[in-house]
């Protein structure tokens, strides 16, 4: 009996350790949650300064109070210079646009995370409900190897395996690396981090965080140089533990959003009538279609049907997750509320916000089979992709937990 369990537990710790987990499922978070926060940058840019620069109702001094008690992290603090906000709202912009790429992804997951706290934090009192989600995924995402399919980097590292392969050598050795953008940004940022220190400008909690991610991303460069053996295996097992935790946060969040939004449902009573859908299709802020909410809202059954089967699906979501089959279902269910809930109510960075976060749980083949499907069209529309981009490393292509995300 023992020898079962310690066997047991050896391949547990051997899962967790050898490769990072549903490689496919945080590469498809990544990339909804840029393009989420991306098109709503986009979509706001004629309105950004009212939103959260200088002309805001919620004035530079009100919210340098509020961050005096609360010690949020935001670089519009630093100043209320129209220069500086214009500065960190073009950062916003590329850093969530290089994430979708997955160009430079640790860089560039730290930055759409500076981007992404400067402005919410900046005016908190913006938002519906999805930019706290974003909020949460944009740290989360900085601790995930997000990028080791469907990214440039992941195209970038299948073409030095190739090289490797062609030379006869290791991928990581310097004949093959020749990596120059990588120590260019990492130098870049480490003059930043030094004139912010010297300056004062950072809490102590804050600036130690970026200065260990700028330290680790320095020694995880030069160990895959210099040092491609124990110490590469070393920081892989690190890596692959914090990416596991990681995605496992993920999941727990995404589950702890849904069963609290449907229990707290159920203690209304509009919610508990059935009635609850009706009050938001009649208000003119929730109706960019009247004819078509008026409608909806003229039908008592589906006002009841569409009520209870959102209660249903958020409560009952949590506990299909060790039946893939009827998870996969309620899964479906509730992207199609969603996307009902964008075109419906008018709320669609809501919406995708949501489904990114649902994205953690779709089914690895279907993934798998969507991306060869992003590859034909991208070939019959004239485009090459990358090897990297479509799959990698066949050998761990099922490495996840299938009870959850398989």
């Amino acid at each position: 009996m023992n020898s079962v369990v310690s066997e047991t537990a050896a391949r547990a710790v051997q899962r967790i350790t050898a490769a990072a987990l549903g490689r496919y499922q945080t590469a498809v978070v990544r990339i909804g949650f840029s393009v989420t926060w991306l098109l709503f940058l986009l979509r706001e840019l004629p309105h950004r300064r009212e939103l959260y620069g200088p002309h805001s109702p919620w004035s530079w001094d009100m919210a340098q109070q509020l961050i005096d008690g609360n010690h949020a992290f935001t670089l519009l603090m630093w100043t209320d210079s129209t220069a500086w906000f214009e500065l960190v709202y073009a950062i916003a912009v590329l850093s969530s646009l290089l994430l979708l790429l997955g160009w430079h992804t640790r860089v560039a997951s730290v930055l759409f995370m500076i981007g992404v706290l400067s402005l919410q934090n900046r005016s908190i009192f913006l938002g519906d409900g999805g930019d706290n989600v974003v909020h949460l995924m944009s740290t989360y995402l900085v601790m995930t190897r997000c990028s080791q399919v469907w990214s440039l980097d992941a195209r970038r590292a299948a073409r030095a395996a190739e090289a490797a392969e062609a030379a006869g050598v290791g991928s990581t050795s310097p004949a093959v690396v020749r990596d120059r953008v990588g120590p260019s940004l990492w130098a870049v940022l480490g003059l930043a981090l030094v004139v912010v220190t010297l300056l004062g400008k950072m809490s102590g909690g804050w600036e130690l965080f970026f200065w260990a991610m700028w330290l680790l991303q320095g020694a995880w460069w030069m160990v895959c140089r210099y040092a491609p053996g124990q110490p590469r295996v070393f920081l892989d097992v690190v890596a692959n533990l914090a990416h596991n935790a990681t995605l496992v946060v993920i999941m727990v969040e995404v589950c702890l959003i849904y069963s609290t939004a449907g229990w707290y449902k159920i203690q209304g009573s509009r919610w508990q009538d059935g009635t609850a859908l009706y009050y938001p299709l009649n208000l003119d802020y929730f109706t960019p279609w009247p004819a078509l909410s008026s409608l909806l809202a003229s039908s008592g059954v589906m006002v009841m049907v569409l009520t209870y089967g959102t209660v249903i699906v958020q409560v009952a979501f949590p506990f299909t997750l060790f039946n893939r089959r009827v998870k996969n279902v309620l899964l479906a269910a509730m992207m199609l509320e969603h996307a009902a809930i964008a075109v419906l109510l008018g709320l669609p960075f809501f919406s995708l916000a949501m489904i990114a976060a649902d994205a953690v749980f779709l089914p690895t083949g279907f993934l798998r089979w969507l991306g060869a499907l992003a590859a034909r069209l991208a070939s019959r529309a004239g485009m090459r992709p990358g090897a990297g981009v479509v799959g990698q490393r066949r050998a761990t292509e099922d490495e996840q937990p299938r009870t959850l995300v398989g």
